[in-house]
């Protein structure tokens, strides 16, 4: 079969690997930016674009918004980026402040629309195309979410709208006042974290009472054309070079049969790493977090890379460490 992203189905003509861009901008404070991080953007971008990548991701509180504003800055001196690429940014997390130093979250109407204005002045652009509200909010009224997305669409501000770290009730509850759907949904998902698979495998079974992983979002995203897309999909880069003298005998087994399978179909290890997620009949959109280009270029390799139904498996069995139910 073909694979179609659900984000098509919307609209969207974008790439399945996400360039995640909170690497950009130097480091997590509010240093001025310099003429290296932006070479740095200019290049992590060239790499992507160079493997087919279209879409780019953001959030607002990345690099405590420089990560935003020196995309902006790539965007200002290559304006015709602008209508080759899908951009999308979040938001929702308040990060402390003098007047309050706790991190926070807030869906409110006036923070959403508040967001978005910072977000499109860093970005030096008109319209996002998809924004993602980043972590659910307990205090969130779904009315008053509909209410700022209305008027951002109203106003040509946002084109679509999404989550982030959402389960399917609260996705659920939230569609029930909007009048568009949402487009996708933004979870940690990868060879280390299994637990969305787990899920699925431990139904009736005793193992599945430790399940921390909301039982039926994928199936509700995948039912409602919501694309699933996976944060941290290279695990930190756990088994696909970083050094393992530290970790579990897990790790390093599991390390070993990505380094073994890579080898085997003359591709990268991140290539093998990846092809896990895009193996999945969800269509997951991997959103890879390094901004080093050889790593970005690496990560284009899995392209080329399928596995067989008895691979992906003997992956997971040997990085979840244990044999199926």
């Amino acid at each position: 079969m073909s694979k179609i992203l659900p984000l098509s189905q919307h609209g969207f003509t974008a790439s399945q690997l996400v360039l995640g861009c909170m690497g950009l901008g130097g480091a997590w404070n509010k240093d001025p930016l310099t003429a290296e991080h932006l070479k740095q953007a200019h290049e992590a971008v060239d790499a992507a674009l160079s493997i087919g990548i279209n879409m780019f991701d953001h959030a607002n509180i990345y690099k405590v918004g420089k990560a935003e504003k020196i995309f902006g800055q790539v965007l200002k001196e290559r304006p015709e980026l602008r209508d080759t690429i899908v951009i999308q940014s979040k938001c929702g997390i308040r990060q402390g402040t003098d007047d309050y130093p706790r991190t926070r979250f807030d869906f409110s109407k006036e923070h959403i629309l508040s967001s978005v204005d910072d977000i499109l002045a860093r970005l030096g652009i008109e319209k996002l195309d998809i924004l993602l509200l980043h972590r659910p909010d307990p205090l969130a009224e779904p009315e008053e979410v509909a209410e700022a997305f209305h008027q951002l669409k109203a106003s040509g501000k946002v084109g679509s709208l999404g989550v982030s770290n959402m389960s399917e009730g609260q996705m659920k509850l939230l569609q029930a006042y909007l009048d568009e759907p949402l487009v996708a949904n933004q979870l940690e998902l990868s060879l280390l974290k299994l637990d969305w698979l787990d899920s699925v495998v431990h139904v009736n079974q005793e193992a599945g009472k430790k399940s921390s992983f909301p039982e039926g979002t994928i199936e509700y995203c995948r039912l409602n054309k919501v694309q699933l897309q996976a944060w941290s999909p290279l695990a930190k880069g756990l088994f696909s070079g970083k050094d393992l003298s530290q970790e579990s005998t897990q790790i390093k087994e599991t390390a070993a049969l990505v380094a073994r399978l890579a080898e085997e179909k003359d591709t990268t290890r991140e290539a093998i790493v990846l092809a896990f997620l895009m193996r999945h009949p969800s269509n997951i959109q991997p959103v890879i977090g390094t901004v080093n280009p050889e790593r970005i270029i690496a990560c284009g390799e899995v392209g080329k890379v399928t596995l067989t139904r008895e691979e992906w498996y003997h992956l997971y069995i040997t990085s979840r460490g244990s044999e199926m139910p």
